[in-house]
């Protein structure tokens, strides 16, 4: 699993002129500095500065790339003296370990005591703030409705506070916390099919984010909009929902989550040249922010997240090499040596954009097999997952309708909708 940070702004703007690697490198070499110096750039070296092997590339090409662009190495995603800052910054704890943890946490005798006074002390804050942080990262991997359950919980144990006696700011920032663990609610809610339910909790999430002026938890809310609306065919709103939820995020990951939302939104409707556009515009806001601390938290935007965006709209946008590259370094990014993975529903996702690919080029065995790998991924978005497989069910419908493999496929993707629709997971076995 690679450890470097991918160069987001560098493909951004490779995908936004239409080349490939190969076509970048022939055109490195032929400016006028590629001639005079008679650089050797090709395929393999355009791949390691997007995977951020190469922070800083040497003179000559620097100078090359900017010929070439008419933007500063900076503005492509290069950082000078970078050294030991080029690296993924890895989690403090595993996901389940920090379910663990945040269970702990609610047992512990202090934190009981506190829960018991009249007032909310400065420790009882840090330890909401905390447990909400650790629920957060546990949605990768913990199943969807463990960790409802576990933040409906936590949500009961802060409504009693909220009813009891506090400050102006700790009532702030009791609903600040409140918000984000709502916002996480609606999510695993739509996980589950729980549409009503997630709906309800976006929009009480938007309401605390609105009340204490929060500009990222009320553009949370708006992303969950465009999420739902994507998920449901509802392409134009998804356009809209993020780009009222821009107005509102600030610099954020917010923010950058909206800007690829837009562009998958765009790509649904066909808008090659906007969803480009949109793609490089995340790309800069993400070079923008600082490097989280745990990536794995649910309302962080890493930047091996914008690789994963970009799979997907690629593969809706048709432009199968290009989405093929993203989906196969989305699945070396989140796969560790012992083939577990750390995103387990992006990985998911990357499966049924390769089996799509597969399709479209007349590989039905190959892209059967990459949907059941899909269907055999423990932590599941089953909403998402039935909803791509659909995309995946419907293209070997049209090209392999009478094959017994297609057939196989289409049984297992019927059986996934009716664990959707009947809300029983269990049925996917």
């Amino acid at each position: 699993m690679p450890d470097n940070i991918p160069n987001v702004q560098l493909r951004a703007w490779r995908n936004e002129h239409y080349l490939t690697r190969a076509d970048m490198a022939v055109r490195v070499n032929a400016t006028a500095i590629g001639i005079a110096e008679r650089l050797t750039c090709d395929e393999e070296r355009i791949r390691r500065w997007e995977a951020g092997e190469v922070s800083w590339p040497h003179t000559s090409y620097r100078l090359a790339l900017m010929q070439l662009t008419g933007m500063q190495p900076e503005a492509l995603g290069f950082r000078q003296n970078r050294r030991g800052q080029s690296r993924l910054i890895e989690a403090t704890a595993m996901p389940m370990d920090a379910l663990r943890a945040e269970a702990d946490l609610y047992g512990t005798m202090e934190l009981a005591q506190q829960l018991q006074a009249s007032d909310v002390g400065n420790g009882t804050l840090e330890a909401l703030a905390e447990a909400v942080d650790l629920l957060c990262r546990a949605y990768p991997i913990v199943s969807a409705a463990t960790l409802r359950d576990r933040t409906q919980k936590r949500l009961a144990q802060i409504t009693r506070l909220l009813a009891g006696r506090v400050t102006l700011d700790q009532h702030r920032e009791l609903l600040v916390i409140t918000g984000w663990l709502t916002a996480l609610l609606g999510c695993v809610h739509y996980d589950l099919g729980e549409r009503e339910e997630a709906e309800t909790a976006r929009r009480a999430a938007y309401e605390m984010g609105r009340q204490v002026g929060h500009g990222e938890l009320m553009g949370w809310a708006y992303e969950m909009s465009a999420w739902f609306a994507l998920v449901e065919g509802r392409y134009e709103d998804v356009v809209a929902s993020a780009r009222m939820g821009q107005a509102a995020a600030g610099q954020s990951s917010a923010m950058v989550q909206l800007t690829l939302q837009e562009a998958r939104g765009l790509a649904r409707i066909g808008d090659r040249r906007e969803a480009d556009k949109a793609l490089s515009r995340g790309a800069d806001i993400l070079a923008k922010l600082p490097l989280p601390g745990n990536p794995d938290h649910h309302f962080v935007f890493d930047h091996a997240k914008w690789v994963f965006y970009a799979a997907t709209a690629y593969t809706w946008l048709e432009d199968n090499d290009r989405a093929e590259e993203h989906a196969l370094e989305t699945i070396q990014m989140h796969t560790r040596p012992d083939g577990t993975s750390n995103a387990p529903m992006r990985v998911a996702d990357a499966h049924i954009d390769l089996g799509i690919i597969h399709a479209r080029r007349g590989d039905l065995d190959a892209a059967v097999e990459q949907g059941m790998t899909a269907f055999d991924i423990d932590r599941k978005s089953l909403t998402d997952l039935v909803n791509r497989a659909a995309d995946l069910d419907r293209v070997i419908r049209q090209r392999y309708r009478r094959e017994a493999l297609a057939e196989e496929f289409h049984e297992r993707y019927v059986t996934a909708r009716r664990a959707l629709t009947t809300r029983r997971p269990e049925l996917l076995g």
